[in-house]
């Protein structure tokens, strides 16, 4: 079982970075999949019982200028890897200047994921800066839990606004209630609404136009509006899209898409 990735492209490794440090702000632990072409950052999160849920699929080519794998066997390619994206993150944002960044994956004091970084130097003598995260290598027989998630037959599917404003709505809707009611339909008109005994607020947004059912009917679900806030402060992927799928009063699926990237995140309805 070996991994061992080189980037070179400081492009690609601000790119890496970011998606590192996003998922980084969604969750403290999540899983890392690794196969000869794609990596995964997975939150098996359990919606039906109120948890989160994420899917984050990269291509491997995109990012990594060198990469070798070997899964735990010939014949099964993938390697499962319990880790902390926070000081994985650090650890990357400390070596954007490197002239290459290695990821292996080794073994210290315990399963590491190593982060050795070449930095530039005035001397002909080089300087390697390592990190070493500590990781845990899940079993065979806890894999079938880290598949990509069913996706369910949504109501409405519509884009979202930009990310930036639907936060900065959201960050003042958190002072005043901890549940959001966030409903849209098929026409690409979607409203974010908070009611208390005290006070009823409703942004609308228009025209948001949709990937196409009864375009006038509205689905709506409640969610924690915590757990939306920590979606939208975490966002570094910068999205050439951005989706938002509702199943009524069950689920909202949240999907950010990037030529590179790929991220989904599942917010349950609260009970």
């Amino acid at each position: 079982m070996k991994f061992r990735g080189k980037i070179t492209d400081i492009a690609c490794l601000n790119h890496f970075t970011r998606v590192v440090t996003t998922i980084s702000k969604l969750t403290k632990t999540c899983v890392l999949r690794l196969t000869p072409d794609h990596l995964f950052f997975i939150l098996p999160g359990k919606v039906t019982n109120g948890g989160v849920g994420m899917w984050c699929q990269l291509l491997q080519a995109n990012f990594f200028q060198e990469y070798q794998m070997e899964g735990v066997t010939s014949e099964v390619q993938e390697i499962c890897l319990e880790v902390s994206p926070e000081p994985w993150s650090r650890a990357l944002k400390t070596v954007q200047s490197a002239k290459s960044v290695k990821l292996k994956l080794t073994r210290k004091h315990c399963a590491c994921l190593t982060v050795a970084a070449e930095l530039p130097t005035l001397s002909s003598v080089g300087r390697v800066v390592t990190h070493d995260v500590p990781v845990d290598v899940i079993p065979r027989r806890l894999w079938q839990e880290f598949q990509e998630a069913g996706v369910p037959d949504f109501d409405v599917s519509v884009y979202l606004p930009p990310l930036k404003t639907m936060k900065s709505v959201v960050d003042r809707m958190k002072n005043l209630s901890n549940f959001l009611v966030m409903e849209a339909n098929l026409n690409g008109d979607m409203n974010l609404k908070i009611q208390t005994d005290l006070v009823s607020v409703t942004t609308h947004f228009k025209d948001l136009g949709n990937p196409s059912r009864d375009p006038e009917v509205m689905a709506e679900v409640t969610v924690d509006i915590r757990k939306l806030q920590q979606f939208l402060m975490g966002q570094q992927v910068n999205p050439s899209k951005a989706l938002c799928n509702i199943v009524h009063q069950n689920v909202v699926h949240l999907v950010l898409l990037h030529e590179d990237v790929s991220l989904q995140y599942f917010i349950p309805a609260v009970a």
